[in-house]
């Protein structure tokens, strides 16, 4: 990605911390509902971002299309269902990404209907405000739509990998296991190939929802 000028950054942190947080918190509160009081106790139910801000994650996504927080503590044997406790929880937080984006969308179809009813010479004011608006609403829902993307990829230690190997038969549970150990590798290697050599992997991954939200939920036709 590209240089971020300061107004850019203004508008992405409160989105970021905002996305980061309720993902967090999602995966800690279904967890407490599935039996586990593990997140509950360490008291990272909060909405205060600084419980669950991990700055090195937090960076990766002022500046790349991906990014984390500093994981929810969860202990799997407390679960009443282990399987669908680990299910439940885990695809909370990337679900959590997902809903955030379509209400952002939703708020950026209002504002630009809103817009749309101004004067051309009218407040400027109220036309710079809604103009920021628009912007805070477009930088969420690419910033959820990355997390939520980005977090579901089947590679450890990331949210898809361990719903992927829920999903999958015990049989072959185990090979997925050891397929852990390559996990971070990987994800240096799309990092790497996306800032630094522009090969993005990652971004032809992310666009195809985030123009599906962008078109059928906020009406814009990119």
């Amino acid at each position: 990605m590209s240089g971020i000028n300061l107004i850019e950054l203004l508008i992405r942190v409160p989105v970021l911390l905002l996305a980061l947080t309720l993902h967090e918190v999602c995966h800690g509160y279904f967890a407490y509902r599935m039996g586990d009081p593990t997140a509950y106790l360490q008291g990272r139910l909060s909405l205060n971002p600084l419980k669950h801000l991990d700055p090195l994650g937090a960076l990766c996504l002022l500046f790349a299309p991906i990014g984390w927080a500093k994981p929810v503590p969860i202990n799997p044997l407390n679960f009443r269902d282990r399987r669908k406790g680990i299910l439940v929880s885990t695809a909370a937080g990337p679900v959590s990404n997902l809903v955030q984006a379509i209400l952002f969308a939703l708020v950026l179809r209002a504002v630009l209907a809103f817009t749309h009813g101004l004067p051309p010479a009218g407040h400027p004011q109220i036309v710079l405000f809604v103009g920021l608006l628009g912007e805070l609403c477009y930088a969420a829902i690419w910033i959820n739509v990355g997390l939520a993307v980005f977090n579901f990829l089947p590679l450890f230690p990331l949210d898809g990998f361990h719903i992927t190997l829920q999903l999958l038969p015990p049989a072959s549970q185990e090979w997925f296991a050891g397929m852990k150990l390559y996990g971070p590798f990987v994800i240096l290697g799309l990092v790497l190939a996306e800032n630094a050599f522009g090969v993005h992997i990652l971004s032809s991954l992310i666009m195809p929802p985030v123009r599906f939200l962008l078109y059928h939920v906020a009406g814009i036709n990119e």
